[in-house]
């Protein structure tokens, strides 16, 4: 008669890696993933240890992540454990993907609400057929009654630790389970994009605009929070939308006090948003909210006029130069970032040269620089005047040495100021590495602070900018007196009320 199987092998067996590649947003869905998961009975694997199966979180925004998705797929697969693709790439290519990799299991976003039992087949051993790509900006975002219901169910099956949710159709929304210590943490608060820039495809696997309300935002900050996180950064693909869909466009204006104010939150900051869409009310908001960054993480992408036309975007040179005297006539000192494609279909010498020309006026902290490349199923695939590969190249080179000059300029004028760093890492010889309001996480630099006195992780305190080296900085809090969580100026709860 044969042995029953053993029950903590099997236990054993089903243990799970995620692998996360690409933005912030990515980050919040695998956490959400391994929520479901581990009250699935999952066991998630600690970083270096083998898994049964490992799931990797893929990115499909450009050429560059979409290779970096394939390769951590291949490389997973010559582990020797099962191998499960989610996220943009996957949800994007499907079949395609399969086809090219069949030592992956290709999972769409509608896959997320049963992740359990998807993985429990892959364990199994079954092939499921890989989804067809469909284009989710016909699909309409969640209703409120299926909010309802979805948050309902969610509370009904959630651990005691993990806070409720929602689930629109392009990811999952009902809970997460921390994959990091960190004290800075991404908080999802829309997914989805109804703009129709003409190079990007995000829309049409992210689909609809749909946001959270601000009740589930609420707590699952409050959450976060007990979590040991003290900076929560706001993602979306456009936070600038956010409410709309809700019927009031300046709900952000709204929510962004309410968050600033649960205890325990020292910081918050919001990412991506549109330089149409940035409303005074909401610059005002961002600048003088005592707890909020002035930070601005403005989505330009160029400065010619006619260029942004050609990517059915607004603004030119003028105009955002405009926006940025309107920022630091508010926050003079205001951390500005923003991101730029360079060498899009018909751009000329001229275009090229307004770009440059905004670039050395705008007095950016951090400025990403990009080459321009086909994106499957975009309108500009088939606009005319498409640069030479190897003319792309060169603009690009041209453009990122003066970016990287200007941030480093940037980041010189700072020396001397007084600035607000959130404790984050304890180095050597009384240092340590944090990151000022200014300083987004991971793409806009750090500051390593000296301080004479112990300092501890998720505490904020004033210090005064000593040197820099590019974007990241040098300070020292020797001449002032420090601002721990529990008496800040301005940082701190009790004075916020």
């Amino acid at each position: 008669m044969p042995s029953r199987p053993d029950v903590s092998d099997h236990a054993r067996r089903r243990t799970v890696s995620l692998v996360t590649l690409g933005c912030a947003r990515n980050e919040v869905d695998s956490e959400e993933l391994a929520a479901r998961l581990a009250a699935g009975g999952w066991e998630l694997a600690a970083e270096g240890e083998d898994a049964s199966v490992v799931m990797v979180n893929t990115c499909g925004f450009i050429q560059a992540a979409k290779q970096e998705s394939i390769d951590e797929l291949l490389g997973a697969a010559e582990s020797g454990a099962k191998v499960a693709a989610v996220g943009c790439l996957a949800e994007r290519y499907g079949h395609e993907l399969a086809d090219a990799l069949p030592e992956a299991e290709i999972l769409s976003f509608d896959d997320y609400g049963n992740i359990v039992g998807r993985l429990d087949d892959i364990l199994a051993g079954q092939h499921r057929t890989a989804h067809t790509p469909r284009d989710r900006r016909t699909l309409l975002p969640i209703s409120p009654v299926e909010r309802t219901a979805a948050a309902e169910a969610a509370r009904a099956s959630a651990p005691a630790d993990l806070p409720p949710g929602v689930a629109p159709a392009s990811g999952p929304r009902t809970l997460r389970r921390r994959l990091s210590d960190s004290v800075v943490a991404p908080l999802k608060i829309a997914s989805g994009c109804d703009r129709r820039c003409s190079f990007c495809a995000i829309p049409s696997f992210r689909g609809a605009f749909a946001s959270r309300r601000p009740p589930e935002l609420l707590a699952e900050a409050e959450w976060l929070a007990s979590q040991g996180v003290r900076e929560l950064f706001l993602v979306s693909e456009n936070s600038t939308s956010y409410g709309k869909d809700l019927g009031d466009l300046r709900l952000l204006e709204t929510v962004l006090p309410e968050l600033a104010a649960v205890p325990g939150i020292e910081r918050v900051r919001v990412s991506y948003l549109q330089p149409a869409e940035l409303r005074p009310g909401l610059i005002e908001v961002i600048a003088g909210t005592p707890g909020v960054a002035p930070y601005f993480d403005l989505s330009f992408q160029h400065a010619s006029g006619p260029v942004l036309r050609s990517m059915r975007r607004f603004g030119d040179r003028p105009r955002f130069l405009d926006l940025l005297d309107r920022i630091r006539a508010l926050a003079p000192e205001a951390g500005v970032r923003s991101n730029f494609i360079v060498g899009f279909p018909g751009e000329s010498a001229h275009d090229l040269e307004e770009l440059e020309q905004f670039l050395s006026s705008a007095r950016l902290d951090a400025i990403g620089v990009f080459g321009y490349s086909d994106e499957d199923g975009t309108e500009a695939e088939s606009l005319p005047g498409h640069l030479d590969e190897a003319e792309v190249a060169r603009r690009v080179e041209e453009v990122a040495d003066l970016a990287e000059e200007l941030m480093a300029q940037r980041g010189a004028d700072r020396v001397g100021q007084t600035v607000e760093v959130l404790i984050e890492e304890k180095l050597a010889d009384g240092q340590y590495e944090g990151r000022s309001a200014h300083q987004a996480p991971e793409v806009d630099g750090t500051t390593t602070v000296r301080s004479g006195r112990e300092l501890t992780s998720g505490q904020i305190v004033r210090a005064t900018v000593t040197g820099s080296d590019g974007v990241d900085l040098t300070a020292t809090t020797d001449e002032l007196a420090g601002l721990s969580p529990a008496s800040s100026q301005p940082s701190s709860q009790a004075d916020r009320r």
